[in-house]
């Protein structure tokens, strides 16, 4: 007798290969109901971005619920007792909604514009040249350790007016902050995420109150004045540059390891891309496509609604799994194959709607420049060891990436 399926996200099967599982569900044709998290998966693309572009949709019922109701959810998801983490984490743009989240958008949508983005090219040439200067007495490293985890941070820290030397920390407060998100969470994350908040807040705050006395050509001055404006609070500035920092950290560093993975697992398309640099820029979007950075984010119904044939109540939880989505066979032809032509790529790795990813356009400069110059630097790069993917279902990266390398 055929056993039901069972959903288990934090097995070491799962961090393997989630995509057969992923199949698996986009085959029962409906959504699944998963009863540890209380919430319908998606799996299917179709159903997927209805979803997530439906304004009836909501990441948070704050607007809507009373103190007493809010407090009882809170309760319910185990973030009480997180002062820090309620003040500058469950209320910031990602978690807001309606005029506040369109306010903070708007401000911040400002300031990430692609040109902005543009003028940071030569920036992130100069710094990965810099750390592949000193990685250059190496024949053999961890990509993701050794390279990959300095670039984002520091790419990122820059922008928002952070000295160098402090943007490793911000990558420990980061991965502390955002472990709490990810299903099978205990209450060990739950005080790593509260100190870590608390500790990021206060360095925050001594940061502005430096930009106070002498204001810089950075993005931290520039929300300050925001404030000072009256478009924004003093909470909400530090929340909003918190979210800045943690977003160019986690996401970026797991996608650049899946995305040197990939090529690697590829070589046909490795040398593809060799032989074509000018192809950089669809080999970038299909390594966010195959292995998305962020393959889960969560909506709640607002109102009764229907979804794929099924009808459900306001407060109805539901789980998006882009992942799943970006490798559904009704949306791309030949979904699970690697191909860095594919063109177009209609992928929805940086989710969809109105909370789109902001950082979309850098981080995907950051990998142009990255692989370009690694194609550059070395005639020959080769996985000296299969890699260990991250467990859980928010996240989707190798833990470590180790690679041999011959210089050019």
């Amino acid at each position: 007798m055929t056993q039901p399926f069972v959903f288990k996200p934090l097995s070491p099967e799962f961090a393997r290969d989630p995509y057969a599982v992923y199949a698996e569900l986009r085959a029962q044709h409906a959504p699944y109901y998963y009863a540890e998290q209380d919430i319908w998966l998606l799996s299917r693309m179709a159903d997927v971005q209805r979803v997530a572009t439906d304004r009836k949709m909501v990441r948070s019922l704050d607007d809507v619920q009373s103190e007493e109701e809010r407090r009882a959810e809170q309760r319910k998801r185990n973030w009480h007792d997180m002062p820090h983490h309620e003040r500058f984490v469950q209320t910031n743009l990602l978690e807001s909604e309606g005029e506040t989240h369109h306010r903070l958008r708007t401000l911040v949508f400002k300031e990430f514009t692609r040109a902005m983005i543009a003028r940071q090219r030569q920036a992130i040439q100069t710094f990965v040249a810099s750390k592949l200067d000193g990685l250059r007495d190496q024949s053999e490293f961890d990509f993701i350790e050794d390279f990959a985890a300095h670039v984002p941070g520091h790419i990122i820290g820059r922008l928002l007016g952070v000295p160098d030397q402090d943007c490793p920390q911000l990558r420990v407060w980061s991965e502390n902050v955002v472990r709490f998100f990810d299903v099978g969470r205990d209450d060990d994350d739950k005080a790593l995420a509260e100190q870590a908040t608390k500790e990021f807040y206060l360095y925050l705050l001594d940061l502005v109150a430096e930009r106070q006395k002498a204001p810089q050509e950075d993005l931290l001055t520039q929300l300050m004045r925001h404030r000072d404006a009256g478009r924004l609070s003093e909470d909400e500035l530090i929340a909003t540059a918190m979210l800045i920092l943690m977003a160019g950290h986690g996401s970026t560093i797991d996608v650049l390891g899946s995305g040197m993975h990939a090529l690697l697992r590829f070589p046909d398309q490795h040398q593809k891309l060799r032989a074509e640099p000018e192809l950089i820029t669809t080999a970038v979007q299909e390594m966010f496509r195959y292995e998305s950075p962020l393959p889960y984010f969560h909506r709640i119904a607002t109102e009764p609604c229907e979804v794929a044939g099924q009808s459900f109540a306001p407060g109805t939880r539901f789980g998006l799994l882009y992942g799943a989505a970006n490798r559904d066979p009704e949306a791309f032809e030949h979904a699970d194959q690697f191909d860095i032509t594919r063109s177009p790529n209609r992928h929805i790795a940086f989710g969809k709607g109105a909370h789109l990813c902001l950082g979309n356009h850098l981080a995907a400069l950051d990998m142009d420049v990255i692989f370009s110059t690694l194609n550059r630097r070395f005639a020959k790069i080769e996985l000296a060891q299969d890699p260990e993917y991250k467990p859980g279902l928010s996240v989707r990266g190798p833990k470590a990436l180790q690679i041999r390398v011959m210089p050019s």
